[in-house]
């Protein structure tokens, strides 16, 4: 008796991700849990530079001031609760003092510059469609950084606005890199403040731009959001918000991901850096004990295996 539907998830022969890969990822909060375990695995991999990018218009500007090299300056960031910010970026980039908040923007601008022309995967994950205008620069934010909604004017981008944006972030990395493959995925996480409903219809925006722009540019497509709508409808997969997926779905979208788009001696080298991160994990119980000191000796021989056959990987 089968007690649960599957998603068959096609496994990327022509372009799997190894460890000779350069990953860029940009997006929603789930790309950083995705980042997190490229990070984990010591894949080469780059993550959110602005912070987190909640909707496809954010993604579209930073990506379109990253290829024309934008500089910022003062006019560009804005002093409010004793911190200055940038509507560009995520509240995490923001910093109290303002030429370390443009200095933190334009090494990011420079950064992922270097690294689009490099990369030979780019991840884009989007997670709501609804954005906030601000009203008086008539421009639509990446983060309000908490400023008084009265500023704003909340809209949601239609499927068309959001499938020009998609074509326009294909088309702008297709100019100075046409070899990357973009990856698209949608966050599973809801956004039940704009309304449970709200919620569902920004979705189902996404959704349809998104499959409207595959297989241009070498763009493709990875179910996080129907996995954990489907397969792992029940909220014991969520966090105690009831709107995060939790550790246990997050573990079973990322061996779904796994099992998709890393190549499978990648997988293999996987398991050999997994060993030797509950080894680094490992606290004993007497540091100089002569077992634990053999223990040291031979996961440094580990380490050091692993690194002369896979240059890239560094542990700290």
């Amino acid at each position: 008796m089968n007690l649960q539907t599957h998603i068959p998830i096609q496994q990327e022969s022509q372009n799997p991700i190894d460890y000779t890969s350069k990953l860029l990822l940009i997006g929603s909060c789930f790309s950083e849990n995705i980042g997190g375990k490229l990070d984990h695995y010591k894949f080469q991999a780059v993550q959110n530079p602005l912070g987190i990018l909640f909707h496809p218009t954010a993604i579209e500007n930073f990506i379109c001031n990253t290829i024309n090299e934008k500089t910022y300056t003062e006019e560009d960031v804005f002093f409010y609760n004793e911190r200055w910010h940038c509507f560009d970026a995520h509240s995490v980039v923001s910093s109290p003092n303002k030429e370390v908040l443009l200095k933190q923007l334009n090494h990011a601008i420079v950064s992922t510059n270097k690294q689009l022309h490099q990369s030979s995967h780019l991840i884009i994950t989007l997670g709501t469609s609804w954005v906030y205008r601000h009203i008086e620069t008539d421009t639509i934010v990446a983060n309000c950084h908490k400023v008084p909604q009265k500023k704003f004017l909340k809209e949601v981008l239609s499927i068309d606005e959001i499938t020009q944006s998609l074509e326009a972030i294909i088309a702008l990395v297709n100019s100075v890199n046409n070899e990357v493959n973009i990856l698209f995925t949608i966050s599973p996480i809801r956004h039940l403040k704009d309304g449970f409903i709200e919620n569902q219809q920004s979705k189902a925006h996404l959704i349809a731009a998104i499959h409207q722009v595959l297989n241009r540019g070498n763009a493709s497509y990875f179910p996080s959001y129907e996995l954990m709508m489907d397969e792992l409808r029940d909220y014991r997969f969520y966090a105690e918000d009831m709107l995060h997926p939790n550790q246990t779905a997050i573990n079973y979208i990322w061996e779904n991901f796994t099992n998709s788009w890393i190549s499978e001696e990648a997988q293999i080298t996987m398991q050999e850096v997994a060993t030797i991160q509950r080894g680094l994990a490992h606290r004993p119980f007497n540091e100089d004990s002569e077992q634990h000191q053999q223990f040291l000796k031979t996961l440094q021989e580990k380490m050091e295996t692993l690194q002369k056959a896979v240059p890239s990987i560094v542990f700290e």
